[in-house]
């Protein structure tokens, strides 16, 4: 269970909760099952913070700094990540972020494995070499997002727009790609045996 007296921390807001951060830098951050649904945390320094379980359902966490976190069956349903740094020490990200805005948050690297990402926005965003195989991003934004490397295996992203990504040496193999929108797509060295493109825009795609 989540630090009380952390949360309380939290509470008096993000200038505060960095600064006490910046003071106590060895001190382990436990938010677990907390809940922070709605909260204003743009910007917060949340690294390597056990967030396993938390409630983040329509959380601002624009620009907030999440390398490192535990986020496995937290709830960013609809949540403001957009900018979120989550990549370099990557974070666990398998919990449920359907409808949330991932537009071009750095997340190189990250665990998405069977996360549940239906019509989220990650226009931009940088997923090099992310973990997204099992993967629900079906009706996602992915125009001009970075997958380069990305594992993909068994993903859905049935309707999704990869208009303009970059899918070079990406492992596709099994996914689901049914009625996406591939045009102008970088598929140089992409892995596709066994995917389903069944009605998808590949114009342009190379």
């Amino acid at each position: 269970m989540a630090d009380e007296n952390q949360i309380e921390i939290l509470k008096q807001g993000v200038n505060a909760w960095n600064e006490w951060r910046k003071a106590n830098k060895s001190e382990e951050i436990n938010l677990s099952k907390a809940e922070l649904a709605g909260f204003d945390l743009m910007g917060a320094n949340l690294r390597n913070a056990d967030l396993e379980g938390a409630d983040l359902e329509g959380a601002d966490l624009e620009g907030a700094h999440l390398n490192g976190a535990n986020l496995k069956d937290a709830k960013l349903g609809n949540a403001n990540l957009k900018s979120a740094n989550l990549g370099f020490r990557p974070a666990n990200l398998g919990g449920q972020l359907n409808g949330a805005n991932l537009e071009g948050a750095n997340l190189w690297c990250a665990n998405l494995e069977g996360a549940n990402l239906w019509c989220v926005h990650l226009e931009g965003a940088n997923l090099w070499c992310a973990h997204l195989n099992g993967a629900n991003l079906g009706g996602a934004n992915l125009w001009r997002a970075n997958l380069e490397g990305a594992n993909l295996w068994c993903a859905n992203l049935g309707g999704a727009n990869l208009g303009g990504a970059n899918l070079e040496g990406a492992y596709l193999g099994s996914a689901n790609l049914g009625s996406a929108n591939l045009q102008s797509a970088k598929l140089k060295d992409a892995y596709l045996k066994g995917a389903n493109l069944e009605g998808a825009n590949l114009e342009g795609a190379k």
